[in-house]
C-alpha cells in the first residue's frame, strides 16, 4: 500500500476499542450537529428553496460510498426523461476553492476538481463548482436547467431540497456506529432514515433499500487506443491505483476477474505527480476514473483507466421520476 493512502482508524470500522478523547469529541460534535440541526428546523438558520427541484445524492458517513457514479446515472436518466439537469458540487481539491467556475470536459481536475471533470466528461451537461452550492444552483438555473443535483452536500442544509438520496457502502455500513472522531459518521445513522431513498452500493440492500452495483466491462487507454476487456488482464499481476474513499472496493473488483493486484492506495482526491507511479516494476497500471482524469499528462502506454456505471433496479428509477414529476415538468412536455 502506497505511504500516501490515508489512514482510518482501525476502530471505526473494526472491533477496537475508541479511545476516550475521541469518544469525549464525539459527545461535543454530537452536540453541535444536533444545535445546528435544530436552529435550522426552528428557522433561526435560514436556508433558501429555488425555483426547481433540488435532488441531493449525499452520504452520512465519511468517505467515499458511490455518490459520483450515482449522480452520473441519474443526471443520464434525467435527460432521456427530457428534463434539463445541471450539476452543483462544492468541488472538492480545487487550488483556488473561492473561485467559482463552470466545469465541462476541458477544464483541469486542479481547477474544477476531479469528481465535477469527470461528471462533465461522463456527461457533457452542465456543472458549476462553487463554495455556495445556493450561488451554485442558481447560476445553473440561470443557465436554462431545470433540475438540480447535487453531487455531495446531505449536510449543507443552507439549500432547501426536494429529493434526498443517501448512498451506502454496503460492506462498511455506518462502521462503528459514532459520529465523528469516534466513528465515520456525520451525522447519527437515524438522519439517513429521513432521506427519501437510501441506495446500497454493494452488499446486501435492507428493508426499504435500493441495491446498486458498480459494472465495469473494459479498460480504457490513458493515451488513446482501443479498450482491452479486464478479463484479458486475467492472471497477470497489475498496478492498481485508487485515491478514492474506500481503495479496496476497486481492488476487490479487479480480483474478481482473476487480476493479480498489486495495490496502492493514496488519499481521496489525491493530486498525483509523475514520482507516484515508481514502483520498481514494468507491470500494466490500473486505476479508477476518477484518478485517471488527473494523471494523463505523464501517462504512458501502460496506463489504464477503468470506468464503471451505476446499475439500479427498473422500480428505482420508476419511483424517482414518479416523485420528481409532482414537482416539475420536464421540458420536452412544454
Amino acid at each position: 500500500m502506497s505511504k500516501n493512502a490515508s489512514k482510518t482508524p482501525g476502530y471505526w470500522f473494526g472491533e477496537q476499542a475508541v479511545p476516550l478523547p475521541a469518544r469525549a469529541l464525539s459527545r461535543l460534535y454530537g452536540a453541535l450537529v444536533a444545535l445546528r440541526l435544530r436552529l435550522y428546523r426552528k428557522g433561526w438558520l435560514r436556508s433558501q428553496r429555488l425555483p426547481a427541484p433540488v435532488v441531493v445524492v449525499g452520504n452520512v458517513s465519511v468517505g467515499g460510498t458511490g455518490k459520483t457514479p450515482l449522480t452520473i446515472a441519474l443526471v443520464q436518466r434525467l435527460r432521456q426523461a427530457g428534463f434539463k439537469p445541471g450539476v452543483a458540487s462544492r468541488g472538492y481539491g480545487r487550488r483556488d476553492p473561492k473561485q467559482a467556475r463552470w466545469v465541462d470536459a476541458a477544464t483541469a481536475p486542479a481547477d474544477g476538481g476531479d469528481e465535477p471533470v469527470l461528471i462533465a466528461r461522463q456527461t457533457g451537461l452542465r456543472v458549476r463548482v462553487d463554495r455556495d452550492r445556493n450561488a451554485a444552483a442558481r447560476e445553473l438555473i440561470a443557465a436554462g436547467c431545470d433540475v438540480i443535483v447535487c453531487d455531495d452536500g446531505l449536510q449543507h442544509y443552507r439549500l432547501q431540497r426536494d429529493i434526498e438520496i443517501e448512498v451506502i457502502d454496503g460492506q462498511r455500513r455506518y462502521g462503528n456506529g459514532r459520529l465523528l472522531p469516534a466513528g465515520p459518521l456525520r451525522e447519527p445513522p437515524e438522519r439517513g432514515r429521513d432521506c427519501d431513498f437510501r441506495v446500497v452500493n454493494g452488499g446486501e440492500a435492507g428493508f426499504g433499500e435500493w441495491p446498486m452495483r458498480l459494472h465495469s466491462e473494459g479498460a480504457l487507454p490513458l493515451r488513446g487506443g482501443r479498450p482491452r476487456p479486464l478479463s484479458s488482464f486475467a492472471g497477470q499481476r497489475v498496478h492498481a491505483i485508487a485515491g478514492i474513499g474506500n481503495p479496496q472496493r476497486f481492488f476487490d473488483m479487479l480480483r474478481g476477474y482473476g487480476i493479480g493486484v498489486v495495490p496502492h492506495a493514496f488519499g481521496d482526491h489525491h493530486v498525483y505527480a509523475e514520482a507516484d507511479f515508481s514502483f520498481g516494476s514494468e507491470l500494466p497500471v490500473l486505476m479508477t476514473e476518477k484518478d485517471a482524469v488527473k494523471c494523463a499528462a505523464f501517462a504512458d502506454d501502460w496506463f489504464y483507466s477503468v470506468p464503471v456505471s451505476a446499475q439500479l433496479p427498473e422500480a428505482f428509477w420508476v419511483a424517482l421520476l414518479d416523485r420528481l414529476s409532482v414537482l416539475a415538468r420536464p421540458a420536452a412536455a412544454d
